[in-house]
């Protein structure tokens, strides 16, 4: 490996650790500014986890930054409300009950005189639930931002119309083989005249200007058509027989589905790809399909261990759509650096990646379960819900939802998400996802 090589992976991973560390604090930005405006007292702020680099006081906040760039918070005294006596201190034998108290009491740390009136249980679910999500949908409008912003002034690697390459043969794709034999026909697309640079500006006398819809009316036509098209400089028309033929199928969304062929009109040509700006239309499209893959990928995480285990302690390979972490994105980060491609192409890599990271935060926060910021917006959604019904039915108010007591659960999920963690850190060192 290259002198070069090597600074280019580290410049890559700085690049990425960097907006790693935007993006979480960002995300704690939202936390603050929300609590800060309901009155909700923060004596923390702080980017990362374990001993502090540095910090500074300015008010009644500390803002720091911590050795570990692996996550942040924010501290808000009074998370949970007082047990049923009124004391805040731990005083059970019971492991599982000292769980609860040990929360109880740490939610009321720096109690100060005057911190009554700013206590975050005491404000109405409505606000907690806005404090709570703030944080997520800070990386959810970064993401979007990021994905929207790229997309319509870099764009996308999109199929044209031009042509990069011509079939000399009639081959059912499902045979999976290149070379003709002498029994395959000659392709249409051959036959018609068609050549490498060509650009088809109409397909039987109507204008086409994307390959979606040429690839459509090509695969609805079977017999004679007209092609139009631009070879240097002056439009022409030749004229082609397409044959039905086997090929991929194509998905609602016009993407090939691996594996699955069906009979349609066959041409015989190879689509040039560009990099090509996207619309606002086409790219808050693009965005959609991101966040529903997003979900199905969290969704299906469960599923991924087995093969996740297989990759990190057996001889398994790594599929290109396993889950990745901070170290794997960060590796991933310091390929793109190292990419045979223009400069601009590198940027655009880099900030989809940063993109991705930001929408699997909000993702993952917002799963309705603690500690995530999701597991307190639904303990603060069902205590709204509780009060309101004993108000329909004009029964005791009954106060505010005790979240501590949940916190035996939450240490259990914790447990499982660090060793989720660390068996997804075992195979990025070992078996990372690569690009190249």
């Amino acid at each position: 490996m290259s002198m070069t090589t090597i600074l280019m992976t580290v410049l890559g991973i700085a690049i990425f650790a960097v907006g790693l560390l935007f993006s979480i604090a960002w995300h704690e930005l939202g936390h603050l500014s929300t609590a800060k405006l309901f009155g909700i007292r923060v004596p923390q702020y702080m980017v990362g986890f374990g001993p502090t680099i540095w910090s500074r006081r300015k008010g009644d906040t500390e803002y720091g930054i911590k050795a570990i760039p692996a996550g942040g918070y924010i501290r808000m005294i009074g998370m949970f409300p007082p047990g049923p006596d009124g004391r805040l201190e731990a005083r059970s034998t019971s492991p599982w009950r000292g769980m609860i108290e040990d929360a109880r009491s740490a939610a009321f740390e720096e109690l100060q005189p005057g911190d009554e009136s700013r206590l975050f249980y005491t404000r109405k679910p409505w606000k907690r639930v806005i404090v709570m999500f703030a944080g997520p949908f800070m990386n959810l409008v970064l993401a979007v931002a990021i994905f929207m912003g790229v997309a319509m002034t870099f764009g996308f690697q999109t199929q044209t119309t031009e042509v990069a390459g011509v079939q000399r043969c009639v081959i059912e794709q499902s045979e999976k083989r290149d070379t003709c034999k002498a029994s395959d026909p000659v392709s249409p697309a051959k036959a018609a005249g068609l050549r490498e640079g060509d650009r088809i500006v109409a397909f039987d006398g109507q204008r086409v200007d994307d390959w979606a819809t040429l690839s459509d009316r090509i695969r609805q036509t079977v017999g004679p058509a007209t092609l139009t098209v631009e070879r240097d400089g002056k439009e022409q028309t030749l004229h082609a027989v397409l044959q039905e033929n086997t090929v991929a199928r194509k998905d609602a969304d016009g993407e090939v589905v691996p594996g699955e062929y069906v009979t349609a009109g066959y041409l015989g040509f190879a689509a040039n790809t560009e990099i090509l700006p996207l619309s606002f239309g086409d790219s808050v499209v693009r965005m959609g399909d991101m966040i529903e893959n997003g979900v199905d990928s969290i969704i299906a995480l469960p599923s991924k261990i087995p093969d996740l285990w297989s990759a990190a302690f057996g001889d398994g390979e790594r599929a290109d759509d396993s889950p990745v972490g901070v170290v794997g994105a960060a590796r991933i980060g310091g390929e793109v650096m190292n990419l045979d491609i223009p400069a601009q192409n590198q940027v655009a890599m880099m900030l989809f990646l940063l993109a991705g990271f930001n929408l699997s935060l909000f993702l993952f926060n917002m799963l309705p379960l603690l500690p995530l910021d999701g597991g307190h917006i639904a303990g603060a959604l069902w205590e709204a819900l509780r009060r309101n019904v004993a108000k329909v039915f004009r029964r005791p108010d009954p106060g505010p939802f005790d979240v501590a007591k949940l916190m035996p659960v939450a240490y259990v999920v914790a447990g499982i998400f660090i060793c989720f963690t660390l068996l997804v850190l075992v195979a990025d060192i070992v078996n990372p996802v690569k690009i190249t």
